[in-house]
């Protein structure tokens, strides 16, 4: 139901899929509840606390997209009282089950003290997984803090991979550490670049 659900989403009859999803999620299926929730979330218009009413059970069950998504309803006030504490929570469990957006969530949490105390080591080890792992701002992120240490090499291969994952950001400063570096340092920054390939992580559907 929940594979039937996804084909007809992709093919645009999205009533069909909320009918697949429905049937999943009310036999207890995870994904089948991720995915209802998702629907309700970007349904015309949004019927947010139907959708967080199905992420809790979804999130409970371990599901990460779920609990990423249950994190961003709890952080923006959709459907439920505003909480940045329980939205930190959850993001640090989907970050936990290989959620991506997740990791890039919870390093700003611990880098701003939204949720959980400060803490710049915690911050920068998920800001790193989240950029090894292809996130386009943490990939721009990541390279703007190389350059800052002296790093133009890998600043550069970070912010051409960013640049090339629709980073908007990125390209006015790739651009600017391009035409700072000699030749052949650039090349090999952009040779890295044409080499590298995102951290492939088990995530908990």
């Amino acid at each position: 139901m929940v594979d039937a659900g996804l084909m007809c989403w992709e093919e645009g009859r999205r009533d069909e899929a909320v009918g697949y999803y429905q049937k999943a999620a009310e036999l207890g299926h995870p994904v089948g509840m991720c995915n209802l929730g998702v629907s309700y979330l970007e349904a015309d218009p949004p019927k947010a606390e139907e959708a967080v009413r199905w992420f809790y059970p979804a999130a409970a069950a371990g599901n990460a997209r779920a609990q990423y998504n249950l994190g961003l309803c709890l952080q923006n006030g959709k459907g439920i009282k505003r909480h940045q504490r329980e939205a930190a929570k959850w993001y640090l469990r989907a970050a936990e089950g290989g959620n991506v957006r997740a990791m890039y969530n919870i390093s700003l949490c611990y880098s701003y003290g939204e949720g959980f105390s400060q803490d710049q080591v915690r911050s920068k080890r998920w800001l790193q997984l989240a950029a090894d792992c292809g996130h386009k701002k943490a990939l721009y992120e990541c390279g703007i803090k190389l350059c800052a240490a002296g790093d133009k090499v890998r600043s550069l291969m970070y912010l051409e991979l960013a640049t090339r994952r629709g980073e908007a950001a990125a390209s006015h400063m790739r651009d600017v550490i391009l035409e700072s570096l000699p030749l052949v340092n650039a090349q090999r920054a952009l040779s890295d670049a044409d080499k590298w390939r995102p951290r492939a992580l088990y995530t908990r559907r």
